[in-house]
């Protein structure tokens, strides 16, 4: 065979077996159905869910009317697969900055933690979802060290921390409203999925995370608690 001919195979055969897994990653069947525990330093209600640009700030070492939005995501999955992979029971947790303008989908940055509990297979799932999840480029998305995650609530309280609190930490208390029950925002979509069961208002005692080179605290800001709903058919 001559040798162009030989190479112009190679570069065939390499780019039809890529396909080939491209393939399968978009056929394989996924779902997730996790609840959140989340706190932002945006004002209550966060306005990033109605405008491109979060709420301007002062202090936390930012410069007088900096626009930022810095967050705790923290998910406990109620139900969910990715192929034969099952996921229900995990806890993993997101923290980030969305940066001053997204208007074109580029966020600032986020840095994604598991708790100890979840194996390989589940992460590389996990990390397949929040691809959909999070329709969006970040200038910088990062996978930490292990944290054993705290994450429990109740009607009128939620608490979630990494390692105790020493590497972040989330406490939201129950906005009060006309009853003992809780305010919720109805019909306002979670980013990329496309069914949730409210966003439950929740100002947080504190919304802090506080290890690597942009640690922030923020108390009495954004928090709300909600469930969310995705799975392959919805992409």
């Amino acid at each position: 065979m001559h040798k162009m001919q030989y190479f112009l195979a190679i570069i065939l055969f390499v780019a039809s077996a890529f396909m080939v897994q491209q393939t399968k990653a978009q056929e394989t069947d996924w779902a997730l159905n996790a609840t959140l525990i989340e706190a932002c330093s945006c004002p209550m209600f966060c306005q990033c869910y109605f405008n491109s640009k979060p709420a301007a700030h002062s202090g936390q070492g930012s410069h007088e009317g900096e626009h930022f939005c810095r967050f705790n995501n923290t998910f406990r999955v109620n139900t969910g697969n990715y192929g034969n992979v099952k996921l229900d029971g995990i806890k993993f947790w997101v923290a980030g900055d969305l940066g001053g303008d997204f208007s074109m989908g580029q966020m600032d940055w986020a840095v994604l933690t598991f708790d100890p509990s979840v194996s390989k297979e589940q992460r590389d799932a996990v990390a397949a979802i929040l691809g959909h999840l999070y329709p969006v480029k970040w200038n910088s998305f990062t996978i930490t060290e292990d944290a054993a995650m705290e994450w429990n609530y109740t009607k009128d309280r939620a608490v979630a921390k990494l390692n105790g609190g020493k590497t972040a930490e989330v406490v939201l208390n129950r906005f009060p409203g006309n009853t003992d029950e809780p305010i919720v925002i109805k019909n306002l979509r979670y980013w990329g999925a496309p069914r949730n069961d409210g966003f439950v208002l929740m100002p947080n005692e504190v919304n802090a995370y506080r290890i690597g080179d942009k640690p922030f605290e923020f108390k009495n800001t954004n928090g709300f608690m909600i469930t969310l709903d995705i799975n392959s058919k919805d992409i």
